[in-house]
């Protein structure tokens, strides 16, 4: 098998401009240039950077009230601040990615004008470009976490799937798909060296799903997260007291991270900070850390076991 190349790449783990879809594209493609002029090849961005996680759902004590008009002006706002893959905000992104020629993984709102998927519904997914600017990955998040059902849909199989790059597989998977052990399996037996693990913030929880990932698939993880302040949140939504008094307060602290096949940290989380964060990957490292585990091949029963997986669009 034809040895993969070494390959840098880079975590943003830089705040995007909060429900603007216009001034978030300006800045994505600013990280993304300065990404590439640091030899970055692959440039990844947390779950729903585009424009921004609703982490007030986690804060804020009226969101679940029944017809509440500010949580459905916060849904509107997210509505219309939320991409299109087809659309000429996502054609601009494409355009710059094929202009830098690196791969790109974006986490982002989305919504749906035609074709299927609901005409009011938003997913929290995940795109993944090559170098010549196409998707080569559409992933919508399979079951929105607790909260996050009042306002995503969920998505299909037709994401759970690897890219082929000159340094290894990528696949990625959005923040509790990775509890899911079917999901999992789905993604390592897409062959996966490189996996990136979409969070809204790599607290302790995440970082030991994001360790436990990495072992199991003897692949590199590269865990991401964001940051975000209490100042960010729709306006409109009652903030609890301690968020009222000091609105500066971070919401989501980051805690980007890089993780080797062994489940070791390469990088240790880093919290608190703005910054794009890079490392340096070789994918060879995966294929002796298989020697021990491979749960898609020696480390298998599919005699005993039938998996399959609807990879279809819904």
């Amino acid at each position: 098998m034809k040895k993969l190349k070494p390959a840098k790449v880079a975590l943003v783990q830089v705040s995007p401009v909060f429900q603007n879809l216009e001034k978030s594209i300006i800045k994505l493609k600013e990280l993304l240039i300065e990404a590439k002029s640091n030899g970055a090849e692959l440039v990844v961005f947390g779950e729903t950077w585009l424009c921004g996680y609703p982490s007030w759902l986690d804060y804020c004590p009226n969101v679940a009230v029944w017809d509440a008009p500010e949580v459905k002006e916060a849904f509107l706002e997210m509505y219309h601040n939320s991409i299109e893959a087809g659309g000429k905000e996502m054609q601009s992104i494409q355009e710059l990615v094929a202009k830098l020629g690196v791969y790109v993984v974006l986490g982002a709102n989305e919504s749906v004008s035609s074709g299927l998927g609901g005409k009011g519904t938003i997913y929290n997914s995940m795109f993944i470009f090559g170098p010549d600017g196409t998707i080569q990955n559409h992933h919508r998040k399979l079951m929105p976490t607790y909260t996050e059902k009042m306002l995503y849909g969920h998505g299909d199989g037709a994401g759970l799937k690897s890219v082929q790059s000159p340094f290894g597989n990528i696949t990625g998977a959005i923040c509790w798909e990775h509890w899911m052990p079917l999901t999992r399996q789905a993604l390592h037996q897409a062959g996966e060296h490189i996996h990136v693990a979409l969070w809204p913030m790599v607290h302790e929880r995440h970082e030991i799903a994001s360790r436990h990932y990495a072992f199991e698939g003897r692949c590199y993880v590269l865990a991401i997260g964001q940051i975000m302040k209490a100042a960010d949140f729709p306006k409109g939504i009652e903030l609890p007291l301690q968020l009222q008094k000091d609105p500066q307060i971070q919401t989501l602290r980051g805690g980007s991270c890089v993780i080797g096949p062994d489940g070791n940290y390469i990088l240790s989380p880093v919290f608190d900070k703005e910054l794009i964060i890079y490392a340096e990957l070789d994918a060879n490292e995966v294929i002796k850390e298989r020697m021990t585990l491979d749960v898609t091949g020696h480390y298998n029963r599919n005699d005993i076991f039938d998996f399959s997986i609807n990879d279809s669009r819904k």
